[in-house]
């Protein structure tokens, strides 16, 4: 991907996460947040528009609503290649008879979808409404799901009732996404998964993050947990510069 793409791209996803918070924004108000003209965020706009992300308005652009396509599903389709190699190196961790603890988001799902093809005797937790649907397809894998409730842009539940079932579990393995990934830690957008993202990790003997690359030095609203409880991040390249030195000290095992 050429710079020019990969900026837009970045931008895109600043927008939408804005949109989260935010849930109307004007067009002058993005443009002077993000650095550029309004004429480049119209046309993001209606990239966005197209693509089911946001909702263009007179002047600027709204959340998507519940009734919408979920924010999820439009991820899921980005940096699909990046992602099914990081699957395919996460497959490789999980051996026949493991319980594994699956969190939610795309990097997540597309490790879901190959486990519904490829893996054998397993038992998965999940509190991933969708992860819980693919991988329930292999008749070899007994699917855990947790209750809670309900957020359907995220395709999850989350809340105490989550953490609280998730508790009583002990896993062999945990795998996690974020939205980021520094020397701080794990980043996440929605506090609601990053405390499920914690109490996750708690629960497993290996702790395992899937990040794609344009997931490396990039913060986002919280750090939902330190390295420290990080054992191995499985990607589609290796980190470099200080994240690779930070990574390294931490004592965490990257596949990519």
């Amino acid at each position: 991907m050429g710079r020019s793409a990969a900026k837009k791209r970045q931008r895109q996803d600043q927008i939408i996460e804005a949109l989260r918070s935010n849930t109307t924004l004007r067009i002058g108000e993005l443009a002077e947040a993000l650095g550029v003209s309004g004429e480049t965020i119209r046309r993001d706009l209606a990239e966005l528009d197209e693509s089911g992300s946001v909702s263009r308005t007179y002047g600027g652009a709204v959340a998507r609503t519940v009734t919408s396509e979920p924010v999820w599903n439009v991820r899921h389709a980005e940096h699909r290649s990046e992602r099914m190699h990081i699957a395919k190196l996460a497959l490789s961790l999980v051996s026949p008879g493991d319980i594994i603890i699956l969190e939610t988001g795309s990097t997540v799902m597309h490790f879901a979808e190959l486990l519904a093809t490829e893996a054998e005797r397993l038992t998965v937790i999940t509190c991933g409404i969708a992860v819980a649907l693919a991988v329930a397809q292999n008749p070899n894998i007994t699917v855990h799901v947790c209750p809670g409730v309900l957020d359907l842009h995220e395709a999850c539940v989350i809340g105490a009732e989550t953490e609280h079932f998730l508790q009583r579990y002990n896993a062999n393995l945990a795998f996690v996404g974020s939205t980021g990934i520094t020397g701080e830690g794990l980043y996440e957008s929605h506090p609601g998964i990053g405390a499920i993202k914690r109490t996750i990790l708690s629960r497993a003997k290996r702790r395992v993050a899937l990040l794609d690359h344009s997931k490396f030095d990039q913060a986002s609203l919280m750090v939902a947990c330190p390295l420290s409880e990080v054992d191995v991040m499985v990607s589609d390249r290796r980190p470099e510069g200080d994240l690779a030195q930070v990574l390294s000290r931490a004592g965490i095992e990257i596949l990519a």
